[in-house]
């Protein structure tokens, strides 16, 4: 696969801010606690499913305190419709048992101790620092993944490793080029049939279909 240049990934640095100036995450969440939550269930499952699911846990369990000393079997039955809903219902309740036992039911704004929480890798200890704090961090979901490839910005075999070359190469504006880059990989640069007629960046674009990740 065909690298991008410097000079196309400044260009292609400029076109993502330029459209994706504003660009949040599409999860609902009303502070720190729900969207680590949100941003645990939303792992292999679409935004949209996740926006459903969470107002009625929410609504039972609205703090890490009340989660910690739930049922699972109960939490189970709430995010059933979730990808993965037993392990991620044991996550969760595991993830606000030790916010509550080790930060006083305060959720950490720091990557290293985000990550000792359960259910939370670096991925979503990136997206919570870049939603809640507007941290310089890239994050790579399967989007920002596949468009890092198509752009020829990345030919990394792993998310953690893509990451680390995003960051290198763009290394400003992170937050928001992970929002748009996130956005743009899902409803325009998608794995099977992108909306070339509607993308901005064709002429960067290295391999059309191939990638389809």
């Amino acid at each position: 696969m065909k690298k991008a240049t410097k000079l196309e990934i400044k260009e292609i640095h400029d076109l993502f801010i330029e459209k994706y100036s504003d660009a949040v995450t599409e999860l609902n969440y009303k502070n720190a606690y729900e969207l680590v939550v949100a941003v645990a269930l939303s792992a292999q499952c679409t935004d949209v499913r996740v926006n459903l699911i969470t107002p009625a846990l929410f609504k039972k369990y609205p703090n890490p305190k009340t989660l910690a000393e739930a049922d699972i079997e109960d939490v189970k039955s709430i995010i059933k419709s979730c990808s993965f809903f037993n392990n991620k219902a044991k996550n969760i309740i595991a993830m606000a048992k030790r916010v509550v036992e080790v930060y006083g039911g305060e959720i950490p704004m720091d990557e290293k101790e985000l990550v000792t929480l359960a259910g939370v890798g670096q991925k979503t200890a990136n997206v919570v620092m870049i939603e809640y704090t507007g941290a310089n961090l890239m994050a790579v979901d399967t989007h920002v993944f596949r468009v890092s490839h198509r752009l020829g910005l990345s030919d990394d075999k792993t998310a953690i490793k893509t990451e680390a070359t995003l960051v290198k190469k763009f290394k400003t504006n992170l937050r928001t080029l992970h929002q748009g880059m996130v956005l743009f990989g899902r409803y325009i640069c998608r794995a099977k049939n992108p909306k070339c007629d509607e993308c901005f960046l064709t002429s960067y674009c290295k391999t059309k279909e191939s990638f389809k990740v």
